[in-house]
């Protein structure tokens, strides 16, 4: 039941926004605690349950070794992605994107993060992940972890993946494709599809960022 209440709470004040006065729109968005934090301007997705349910404490590994939680990688404006990399096509198509995105961003002089977190640590080590993120964009922050570690960030996250046992080395990952905009002192303000294009992307975080 509760669920089912975000869903239409959601839904209702996507609705309301449309078609209220400002004033209607930012009480119901405050109410149920995915507005009223001075970016609602920039926001584009109506996230059931608030903006508040994605994002949260983690551990995980980055490329040099290092145990690091989310103080540490979230410190800028970060592109947040769950992937693999051994993934065929997928994956390396939306790193490719979110750091074209990046790029763009950084002509404007605004400086955002790409960050990669791995859903395959028994595959992707530190290595794996420093070189794929070498090749990938320059400032990308590559994570891994245990198994338990990389289920911790990605319920934090609320993705979904799922290893296909093949029983061998082959095997692949089924995973959700989002990107999450994180900001300092914000958390979780945006999610980008992958029908997002480069030049969309930064236009809205450009807006967050500025915004914030």
């Amino acid at each position: 039941m509760e669920r089912r209440y975000g869903v239409r709470a959601a839904a209702a004040a996507a609705i309301l926004a449309a078609t209220a006065t400002a004033a209607q729109a930012n009480w119901l968005t405050d109410l149920l605690g995915f507005g009223g934090d001075g970016l609602d301007q920039c926001r584009a997705s109506v996230v059931a349950g608030g903006p508040g349910d994605i994002g949260g404490p983690f551990e995980l590994v980055n490329t040099e070794g290092e145990t690091v939680t989310e103080a540490d990688v979230l410190s800028k404006p970060s592109l947040v992605y769950f992937g693999y990399t051994f993934c065929p096509d997928v994956c390396p198509l939306d790193v490719a994107r979110n750091a074209q995105a990046v790029d763009l961003l950084a002509e404007q002089g605004l400086d955002v993060q790409p960050v990669f977190i791995s859903v395959d640590p028994d595959r992707d080590t530190p290595e794996v992940l420093g070189d794929f993120a070498a090749n990938m964009h320059e400032d990308m922050v590559a994570l891994t972890g245990t198994e338990a570690q990389v289920k911790v960030a990605s319920d934090a996250y609320r993705t979904y993946f799922s290893i296909r046992d093949t029983g061998d080395e082959y095997y692949l990952v089924d995973h959700s494709t989002f990107t999450y905009l994180m900001l300092p002192d914000h958390g979780f303000v945006e999610f980008f599809r992958r029908e997002a294009s480069p030049e969309e992307m930064a236009e809205k975080v450009a807006c967050f960022v500025e915004a914030s």
